[in-house]
Protein backbone atom coordinates (compact mmCIF):
# COMPACT_ATOMS: atom_id res chain seq x y z
CA UNK A 1 0.00 0.00 0.00
CA UNK A 2 1.19 3.52 -0.79
CA UNK A 3 0.10 6.54 1.33
CA UNK A 4 0.77 8.81 -0.56
CA UNK A 5 -20.24 25.44 -15.94
CA UNK A 6 -21.37 25.95 -18.71
CA UNK A 7 -23.12 23.27 -20.77
CA UNK A 8 -23.58 22.69 -24.48
CA UNK A 9 -25.97 20.01 -25.65
CA UNK A 10 -25.31 18.58 -29.08
CA UNK A 11 -28.29 17.90 -31.34
CA UNK A 12 -29.37 14.28 -31.36
CA UNK A 13 -28.52 11.55 -28.93
CA UNK A 14 -25.82 9.61 -30.74
CA UNK A 15 -22.27 9.26 -29.47
CA UNK A 16 -19.80 10.59 -32.02
CA UNK A 17 -16.06 10.74 -32.50
CA UNK A 18 -16.62 14.45 -33.16
CA UNK A 19 -17.07 14.98 -29.40
CA UNK A 20 -13.70 16.55 -28.67
CA UNK A 21 -12.77 19.84 -27.01
CA UNK A 22 -15.35 22.61 -26.71
CA UNK A 23 -14.35 25.91 -25.17
CA UNK A 24 -16.25 29.04 -24.23
CA UNK A 25 -13.59 31.69 -23.83
CA UNK A 26 -10.92 30.02 -21.73
CA UNK A 27 -13.27 27.49 -20.11
CA UNK A 28 -13.79 23.94 -21.20
CA UNK A 29 -17.45 23.34 -21.91
CA UNK A 30 -18.90 19.90 -21.10
CA UNK A 31 -20.81 18.14 -23.85
CA UNK A 32 -24.03 16.35 -22.93
CA UNK A 33 -24.44 12.79 -24.17
CA UNK A 34 -27.24 10.27 -23.73
CA UNK A 35 -26.81 6.53 -23.62
CA UNK A 36 -28.84 3.51 -22.61
CA UNK A 37 -28.07 2.49 -19.04
CA UNK A 38 -30.08 -0.72 -19.26
CA UNK A 39 -32.91 -1.90 -21.48
CA UNK A 40 -35.24 -1.76 -18.50
CA UNK A 41 -34.12 1.64 -17.15
CA UNK A 42 -33.72 3.39 -20.49
CA UNK A 43 -31.47 6.29 -21.40
CA UNK A 44 -29.54 8.53 -19.03
CA UNK A 45 -27.41 11.64 -19.39
CA UNK A 46 -23.67 12.09 -19.18
CA UNK A 47 -21.29 15.05 -19.42
CA UNK A 48 -18.06 14.66 -21.34
CA UNK A 49 -15.30 17.12 -20.51
CA UNK A 50 -12.24 16.57 -22.67
CA UNK A 51 -9.26 18.94 -22.59
CA UNK A 52 -7.37 19.60 -25.80
CA UNK A 53 -4.43 17.48 -24.65
CA UNK A 54 -5.98 14.57 -22.77
CA UNK A 55 -3.90 11.62 -21.61
CA UNK A 56 -6.64 9.69 -19.82
CA UNK A 57 -10.42 9.43 -19.53
CA UNK A 58 -12.03 8.93 -16.10
CA UNK A 59 -15.60 7.57 -16.05
CA UNK A 60 -17.25 9.09 -12.95
CA UNK A 61 -20.34 7.85 -11.12
CA UNK A 62 -22.03 10.16 -8.61
CA UNK A 63 -22.86 9.63 -4.95
CA UNK A 64 -26.20 8.33 -3.69
CA UNK A 65 -27.71 11.71 -2.85
CA UNK A 66 -26.43 13.98 -5.62
CA UNK A 67 -26.15 13.67 -9.38
CA UNK A 68 -23.48 14.39 -11.94
CA UNK A 69 -24.01 18.16 -11.65
CA UNK A 70 -23.18 18.23 -7.94
CA UNK A 71 -20.64 20.93 -7.12
CA UNK A 72 -17.95 18.37 -6.25
CA UNK A 73 -18.44 16.50 -9.53
CA UNK A 74 -18.17 19.74 -11.47
CA UNK A 75 -15.14 20.98 -9.56
CA UNK A 76 -13.14 17.77 -9.77
CA UNK A 77 -13.89 17.42 -13.48
CA UNK A 78 -12.57 20.91 -14.13
CA UNK A 79 -9.41 20.33 -12.12
CA UNK A 80 -8.76 16.94 -13.71
CA UNK A 81 -9.01 18.60 -17.14
CA UNK A 82 -6.20 20.95 -16.11
CA UNK A 83 -4.04 17.88 -15.50
CA UNK A 84 -4.86 16.18 -18.80
CA UNK A 85 -7.59 13.86 -17.55
CA UNK A 86 -10.88 13.93 -19.44
CA UNK A 87 -14.03 12.98 -17.54
CA UNK A 88 -17.30 11.27 -18.45
CA UNK A 89 -19.68 11.83 -15.52
CA UNK A 90 -23.05 10.18 -15.80
CA UNK A 91 -26.40 9.76 -14.08
CA UNK A 92 -27.70 6.56 -12.59
CA UNK A 93 -31.29 5.90 -13.77
CA UNK A 94 -33.02 6.85 -10.49
CA UNK A 95 -31.28 10.22 -10.45
CA UNK A 96 -32.09 10.81 -14.13
CA UNK A 97 -35.76 10.21 -13.30
CA UNK A 98 -35.71 12.56 -10.30
CA UNK A 99 -35.87 9.81 -7.69
CA UNK A 100 -34.16 9.74 -4.31
CA UNK A 101 -33.85 6.02 -3.68
CA UNK A 102 -30.98 4.37 -5.59
CA UNK A 103 -31.83 1.72 -8.14
CA UNK A 104 -31.51 -1.97 -7.21
CA UNK A 105 -27.88 -3.16 -7.37
CA UNK A 106 -28.29 -5.05 -10.69
CA UNK A 107 -29.37 -1.84 -12.42
CA UNK A 108 -26.60 0.21 -10.80
CA UNK A 109 -23.95 -2.33 -11.77
CA UNK A 110 -25.24 -2.64 -15.33
CA UNK A 111 -25.31 1.16 -15.62
CA UNK A 112 -21.63 1.34 -14.69
CA UNK A 113 -20.78 -1.10 -17.46
CA UNK A 114 -22.91 0.79 -19.98
CA UNK A 115 -21.30 4.09 -18.97
CA UNK A 116 -17.81 2.70 -19.50
CA UNK A 117 -18.79 1.41 -22.94
CA UNK A 118 -20.41 4.74 -23.90
CA UNK A 119 -17.39 6.69 -22.66
CA UNK A 120 -14.97 4.50 -24.61
CA UNK A 121 -17.00 5.03 -27.76
CA UNK A 122 -17.10 8.79 -27.26
CA UNK A 123 -13.33 9.29 -26.99
CA UNK A 124 -11.92 6.30 -28.88
CA UNK A 125 -8.22 5.86 -28.19
CA UNK A 126 -7.77 7.30 -24.70
CA UNK A 127 -6.79 4.90 -21.90
CA UNK A 128 -9.66 4.61 -19.43
CA UNK A 129 -10.04 4.82 -15.66
CA UNK A 130 -13.36 4.36 -13.86
CA UNK A 131 -14.75 5.12 -10.44
CA UNK A 132 -16.66 7.89 -8.76
CA UNK A 133 -17.70 9.64 -5.61
CA UNK A 134 -18.94 7.49 -2.72
CA UNK A 135 -21.63 5.12 -4.08
CA UNK A 136 -20.51 5.70 -7.67
CA UNK A 137 -17.05 4.42 -6.82
CA UNK A 138 -18.34 1.44 -4.87
CA UNK A 139 -20.73 0.40 -7.66
CA UNK A 140 -17.81 0.63 -10.09
CA UNK A 141 -15.63 -1.64 -8.00
CA UNK A 142 -18.49 -4.12 -7.48
CA UNK A 143 -19.08 -4.23 -11.21
CA UNK A 144 -15.37 -4.74 -11.89
CA UNK A 145 -15.22 -7.48 -9.24
CA UNK A 146 -17.97 -9.45 -11.00
CA UNK A 147 -16.48 -9.14 -14.50
CA UNK A 148 -13.51 -6.89 -15.36
CA UNK A 149 -14.59 -3.66 -17.05
CA UNK A 150 -13.42 -3.68 -20.66
CA UNK A 151 -10.50 -1.34 -21.34
CA UNK A 152 -10.41 0.02 -17.76
CA UNK A 153 -6.83 0.32 -16.51
CA UNK A 154 -7.55 1.41 -12.93
CA UNK A 155 -10.26 2.45 -10.45
CA UNK A 156 -10.47 5.79 -8.63
CA UNK A 157 -12.53 6.26 -5.46
CA UNK A 158 -13.36 9.74 -4.17
CA UNK A 159 -14.44 8.80 -0.66
CA UNK A 160 -14.96 5.03 -0.71
CA UNK A 161 -18.04 4.35 1.50
CA UNK A 162 -16.57 1.57 3.63
CA UNK A 163 -19.48 1.57 6.07
CA UNK A 164 -22.57 3.58 7.06
CA UNK A 165 -21.93 6.57 9.32
CA UNK A 166 -21.57 5.47 12.93
CA UNK A 167 -21.52 1.78 12.04
CA UNK A 168 -17.87 0.87 11.40
CA UNK A 169 -17.39 -2.38 9.47
CA UNK A 170 -15.44 -3.70 6.50
CA UNK A 171 -17.94 -6.00 4.77
CA UNK A 172 -18.37 -3.50 1.92
CA UNK A 173 -14.72 -4.03 1.02
CA UNK A 174 -14.83 -7.80 0.67
CA UNK A 175 -15.34 -7.68 -3.10
CA UNK A 176 -12.21 -5.57 -3.63
CA UNK A 177 -10.02 -8.68 -3.48
CA UNK A 178 -11.60 -9.73 -6.80
CA UNK A 179 -10.70 -6.48 -8.58
CA UNK A 180 -7.74 -7.13 -10.84
CA UNK A 181 -6.67 -3.56 -11.72
CA UNK A 182 -4.91 -0.92 -9.57
CA UNK A 183 -7.11 1.15 -7.24
CA UNK A 184 -6.65 4.68 -5.90
CA UNK A 185 -8.45 5.55 -2.65
CA UNK A 186 -8.77 9.29 -1.91
CA UNK A 187 -10.08 9.68 1.62
CA UNK A 188 -10.50 12.48 4.15
CA UNK A 189 -9.52 12.12 7.78
CA UNK A 190 -13.00 13.32 8.84
CA UNK A 191 -14.86 10.92 6.54
CA UNK A 192 -17.57 9.33 8.70
CA UNK A 193 -18.18 6.65 6.07
CA UNK A 194 -14.65 5.27 6.16
CA UNK A 195 -12.69 5.19 9.39
CA UNK A 196 -9.02 5.17 8.41
CA UNK A 197 -8.22 2.66 11.14
CA UNK A 198 -10.33 0.20 9.15
CA UNK A 199 -9.50 1.34 5.63
CA UNK A 200 -5.73 1.22 5.99
CA UNK A 201 -5.66 -2.53 6.74
CA UNK A 202 -8.05 -3.14 3.83
CA UNK A 203 -5.63 -1.38 1.49
CA UNK A 204 -2.66 -3.19 3.00
CA UNK A 205 -4.26 -6.56 2.26
CA UNK A 206 -4.81 -5.49 -1.35
CA UNK A 207 -1.06 -5.02 -1.68
CA UNK A 208 0.39 -3.18 -4.66
CA UNK A 209 -3.04 -2.89 -6.26
CA UNK A 210 -4.08 -0.25 -3.69
CA UNK A 211 -2.83 3.31 -3.23
CA UNK A 212 -4.26 5.34 -0.36
CA UNK A 213 -4.10 9.15 -0.50
CA UNK A 214 -5.26 10.80 2.72
CA UNK A 215 -6.59 14.37 2.76
CA UNK A 216 -6.04 15.89 6.18
CA UNK A 217 -9.16 17.51 7.64
CA UNK A 218 -11.49 16.58 4.77
CA UNK A 219 -14.91 15.01 5.24
CA UNK A 220 -16.73 12.58 2.92
CA UNK A 221 -17.36 15.39 0.40
CA UNK A 222 -13.79 16.70 0.78
CA UNK A 223 -14.90 19.83 2.55
CA UNK A 224 -12.37 21.12 5.06
CA UNK A 225 -12.69 23.28 8.17
CA UNK A 226 -11.43 26.85 8.01
CA UNK A 227 -8.84 26.11 10.67
CA UNK A 228 -7.29 23.36 8.52
CA UNK A 229 -5.18 25.91 6.67
CA UNK A 230 -6.35 24.62 3.28
CA UNK A 231 -8.97 26.07 0.97
CA UNK A 232 -11.58 24.06 -0.91
CA UNK A 233 -9.85 24.97 -4.17
CA UNK A 234 -6.51 23.72 -2.90
CA UNK A 235 -8.06 20.41 -1.84
CA UNK A 236 -9.73 19.86 -5.22
CA UNK A 237 -6.56 20.82 -7.04
CA UNK A 238 -4.53 18.33 -5.01
CA UNK A 239 -7.07 15.59 -5.71
CA UNK A 240 -6.82 16.25 -9.45
CA UNK A 241 -3.04 16.27 -9.39
CA UNK A 242 -2.95 13.06 -7.34
CA UNK A 243 -5.18 11.23 -9.81
CA UNK A 244 -3.10 12.41 -12.77
CA UNK A 245 0.21 11.48 -11.10
CA UNK A 246 -1.12 8.06 -10.12
CA UNK A 247 -2.42 7.41 -13.63
CA UNK A 248 0.94 8.35 -15.15
CA UNK A 249 2.55 5.52 -13.19
CA UNK A 250 0.17 2.92 -14.55
CA UNK A 251 2.15 2.82 -17.78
Amino acid sequence: MQDTEALRKLPGEGISAQLASYFRGTRLVPVEIRFEATEQAGKVSALLMRPEKADWLLVLGHGAGAGMRHSFMEAISERLANYGVATFRYQFPYMEQGGRRPDPPPILLASVRSAVAAAAESVGGLPILAGGQSMGGRMTSMSAAKVPLACVRGLVFFGFPLHPAGRPAIERAEHLSKVTVPMLFLQGTRDKLAELELLRPVCTRLGERATLHVVEGADHSFQVLARSGSTAREVIDKLGQTVADWASRLG
